[in-house]
């Protein structure tokens, strides 16, 4: 059987955006069903197909996977590629896909991924500072010591897939990650960024809640959406 991924709309939803890209760059089939964003709390009508009422959320046959983490851990013992063989490099992927999906509280708040602007953001407290550099030290430590183009060395793996929404949100706020922009070119250049770039372009829909924390983020000086 084919899996099924649920996630939510391209423009938002950073959490769907790590398996949706993982799975189309190292060609896993799927299913893709899309649950819009509707309002700012979703967690009833998500609950139909997810535990947490959240996505995204992967079914096979009878097993429903939820939460991108999880989900990446459950096609690693299905599929080769999802982490590198390499076992630094493995270990260095693993770390910090970790240190990704449970910190940078404040690059994740401030910075709300809109796949379709641009924003001149307000000046940064000295918290997001420090985020925004770690980040950058990550993307210059994978290349330096794998050799690149992708974080882990010449393969894209997991580590990419869960800095894709970080390389929206570096080109939507005009961000420097120095030697890292290396990456941040690549990876919007990969085949599976762009689809998912245009089916964001496509969407005819706003949800408020998203709309507010992008205003609250900075000024927005270009909107690409259809009919921005």
């Amino acid at each position: 059987m084919t899996y099924t991924l649920i996630t939510a709309n391209r423009n938002y939803s950073s959490w769907s955006l790590r398996p949706w890209v993982l799975m189309k760059a190292l060609g896993i089939a799927f299913e893709d069903e899309l649950e819009p964003f509707t309002m700012p709390v979703n967690y009833e009508a998500f609950r139909s197909f997810s535990p947490t009422g959240q996505v995204p959320a992967l079914i096979d046959d009878d097993c429903t996977v939820w939460d991108s983490l999880g989900i990446a851990m459950y096609l690693a013992d299905r599929h080769p590629g999802v982490w590198p063989t390499d076992e630094a490099a493995r270990a260095f992927a693993q770390s910090a896909v970790c240190e990704m999906h449970g910190g940078f509280p404040h690059i994740r708040g401030t910075f709300t991924m809109n796949v379709g602007v641009r924003v001149r953001p307000r000046p940064m407290s000295g918290q997001l500072v420090r985020e925004v550099y770690r980040v950058r030290e990550i993307f210059e430590e994978g290349l330096s010591r794998f050799g690149g183009p992708w974080l882990a060395g010449p393969t894209f793996t997991a580590l990419d897939a869960f800095y894709a929404p970080v390389a929206f949100r570096i080109r939507t706020y005009g961000l420097d990650v120095g030697r890292g922009k290396v990456w941040v070119d690549a990876m919007l250049a990969h085949p599976a960024m762009r689809e998912w770039e245009a089916e964001a372009l496509a969407e005819d829909w706003r949800e408020e809640s998203h709309e507010a924390e992008l205003a609250e983020a900075g000024e927005i000086i270009a909107d690409y959406r259809t009919g921005a």
